[in-house]
């Protein structure tokens, strides 16, 4: 059987699906010859990459956001320049390789991973300890003569059969609680990937996997949810039975001196999902002292045209129940959203105003035209300088936080590499 080396290279915002997928493989596959490291930065890589037997087979795992796909690219031609060895292979996965495959393999990727990846590594490795070609594993495709060659998608998976981190490789993170999204929001990737229903992982598997956590050593508990109310719910209704389920049954699993980190990041909760009653069970379990709300616009005429399925006296609602309850409030909003006009933009200053005297926080990002998602081929719109005062006015008093101006350079970059596709 052949010696199988997975390289993890690891790129910001990787590690939860790294996990993940080390979760898979640590789960399906007990074998002495496949072996599993992280490079944390590009020079550890290169140096794993150097130290590698050159009998061994080199599994080099990318995953990256469409905002990070230019720095992958540049990173692996410098690597298939400096190691042009047919015992390297470079897969990559994620959004933006599902969403755009030609454009990533034309990069200089070897494979690309199409869809879920939990069951696709596990397939791969066992291909490669038999020293067998991963041409014809389900959810591969790769380049011929130029032309995309697919095996259609990876697996939907169920939750429940795969760990969310990888305990044997002590590799833990936020558990993710559900997958796939209903409300399917023009400008996200999540629901086109995912699929745009809700997958959830039991109560159960949840309890014992945080227990695996607590015997680690971890007092911090976070979850990767679309839509943390959503939990336990299987269309736009809340199932606050099942969240008091959840959170009491996971309280008992890790301890009262825990601590649990629901309905903040990585796991905001829809406007519309917010009540007295739906705040005081989170209130009973949390530690959290404030949870995050996506907003998005002060526009009603963009929120409908975005589908987010909310409505903006929601958005008032949602932030004056959470503060009158004691919890502080972070408001997402994404400026530059298509079809935004002058009026729109009023609106929503008008909004962010309103809200900030509530007490609550503005989370700023800038809409990006990401592939995959209705809104792929959209402009980039400006940000006008009314709004970068005011959103400069809101940072400079503590009222404002997020990397918008960062989100409106990659939006270019995006726009840049379609055009240039």
């Amino acid at each position: 059987m052949t010696h199988v080396n997975i390289i993890l290279n690891f790129h910001k915002f990787a590690r939860y699906a790294f996990n993940a997928l080390v979760g898979a493989l640590e789960g399906h596959i007990d074998s002495p010859n496949l072996s599993i490291k992280g490079a944390r930065d590009s020079k550890r890589l290169q140096q794993m990459l150097q130290d590698a037997d050159p009998d061994s087979i080199n599994l080099v795992l990318w995953t990256f956001y469409s905002p990070s796909f230019i720095d992958a690219g540049a990173q692996l031609q410098q690597l298939k320049q400096d190691f042009p060895v047919s015992n390297i292979i470079h897969l990559a996965g994620g959004v933006h390789a599902t969403a755009e495959p030609l454009q990533t393999l034309k990069a200089g990727f070897d494979y690309i991973a199409v869809g879920e990846g939990e069951q696709i590594i596990v397939d791969v490795a066992r291909k490669l300890l038999n020293n067998e070609s991963i041409d014809e594993v389900q959810g591969i495709a790769y380049l011929q003569d130029d032309i995309v060659k697919r095996n259609g998608r990876g697996q939907l998976v169920d939750l429940n059969d795969y760990p969310p981190f990888a305990p044997k490789n002590h590799k833990f993170g936020p558990i993710e609680i559900t997958r796939g999204c209903i409300y399917a929001c023009k400008f996200c990737q999540t629901p086109y990937v995912s699929k745009a229903k809700f997958r959830h992982r039991s109560v159960e598997h949840i309890a014992e996997y945080a227990g695996i956590m607590r015997a680690h050593g971890f007092n911090d508990y976070r979850f990767i949810s679309p839509s943390s109310l959503s939990y336990g719910a299987y269309n736009e209704s809340v199932n606050l039975d099942q969240i008091e389920y959840f959170l009491s049954s996971l309280r008992q699993a890790v301890g009262k001196d825990a601590r649990i980190f629901f309905g903040s990041f990585p796991s905001e909760i829809r406007p519309e999902h917010i009540s007295i009653k739906a705040l005081r069970v989170l209130k009973k379990y949390i530690d959290n002292d404030n949870i995050n709300i996506g907003g998005q616009s002060g526009s009603q005429l963009v929120l409908d045209n975005s589908k987010r399925g909310h409505t903006v006296e929601e958005i008032i609602t949602a932030v004056e129940l959470t503060t009158q309850e004691g919890l502080g409030a972070n408001v997402d909003f994404l400026f530059g959203l298509p079809g935004e006009t002058d009026k729109d933009r009023q609106l929503t200053t008008e909004l962010i105003q309103r809200l900030t005297s509530l007490g609550a926080k503005i989370h700023t990002h800038t809409f990006m035209p990401l592939p995959g998602t209705p809104f792929k081929h959209e402009s980039v719109a400006q940000i006008d300088p009314k709004m970068e005062q005011v959103i400069t006015e809101m940072e400079n008093k503590g009222l404002a936080y997020g990397q918008w101006q960062a989100h409106r350079i990659k939006a270019q970059e995006l726009v840049r590499i379609r055009s240039e596709k």
